[in-house]
């Protein structure tokens, strides 16, 4: 099995950088199905990277749709350390502007129809979550932006990412009530796999990069799917840049986090009382508690 320990999840522009050199598509089986894509592996910096088009590369999965575990044990299989999720989201507040740049610290759940854990079916985890990205690797993100000074673009480190259930954007009271909750950004996507890649004792942090307003602001128009598209562009150019900046710092000062013992304390079921099936589907997760 080809290894990377570097993962990218985002679009397909990521995995077409010129900087990526010795390219090979993989894939990749798992217990719980097909990931949205093949996962392109190359040596960027020097370390092996897999990137994964989270929605597929003809961009055809809803963010429902997600297979999320089958993503995130595909990375794992890779033997994939760090995560790094690049997204587009709208700014609930007026100083995080379209093309900004978010490394936030926080999730609020608002999804309705996702399965983020891989436990059940005979044995249960509980993992802490209170701090629901790596510190460490967000800031290593956080730095990387900081570094290249991206024209256009103001970094915002921290803030609260609300995960709301699309595929349809917010009602204008629903943005104003997350904005009364004093949350920065808004996506669809990455709170499943910031709990799946804890399970999966992977560090996780998310590049936010804000395409809109939402629908809340009063001088801006209602955010439509070409304004994102166009947006969406623009950020691409300026996310391959950050996604090599992390990488070269990663690659330069590697780092054991919390994350990668995440479930040392966490399974409460003995391993000898969990169905077979169970925990030969969780093998990768286990081996090292077994």
């Amino acid at each position: 099995m080809i290894k990377a320990d570097i993962g990218i999840i985002g679009g397909s522009g990521l995995y077409k950088m010129d900087a990526l050199k010795d390219v090979e598509e993989v894939q990749v089986d798992t217990p719980f199905g097909a990931p949205s894509d093949a996962l392109i592996v190359g040596t960027l910096e020097g370390t092996r990277v897999a990137f994964l088009a989270r929605h597929g590369r003809n961009h055809h999965l809803m963010p429902s749709e997600l297979p999320f575990r089958a993503n995130i044990y595909a990375m794992k299989q890779l033997g994939v350390k760090y995560l790094i999720s690049a997204s587009a989201v709208g700014s609930l507040k007026e100083e995080a502007k379209p093309l900004d740049m978010v490394v936030p610290d926080q999730f609020i759940d608002r999804t309705k129809n996702r399965i983020s854990t891989f436990f059940g079916e005979g044995i249960v985890a509980h993992i802490a979550f209170g701090d629901p990205v790596c510190g460490q690797l967000a800031g290593v993100v956080a730095d990387a932006i900081a570094n290249l000074n991206l024209p256009d673009v103001n970094l915002h480190r921290g803030g609260t990412y609300i995960c709301m259930e699309g595929p349809a954007f917010s009602t204008k009271a629903e943005s104003n009530l997350y904005r009364s909750w004093g949350a920065t950004i808004i996506g669809m996507t990455n709170l499943p796999e910031a709990k799946l890649a804890r399970e999966a004792e992977i560090a996780y942090a998310t590049l936010a990069l804000v395409t809109d307003y939402d629908c809340w602001h009063p001088d801006h128009d209602s955010v439509t799917v070409d304004m994102i598209i166009g947006n969406l562009q623009r950020n691409a150019v300026n996310a391959q840049k950050v996604i090599q900046e992390t990488v070269r710092r990663l690659s330069e000062n590697p780092f054991t986090s919390d994350a990668h013992s995440a479930l040392e304390y966490a399974i409460l079921t003995p391993l000898d009382k969990v169905p077979a099936a169970t925990k030969d589907q969780l093998n990768l997760l286990l081996q090292k508690y077994l």
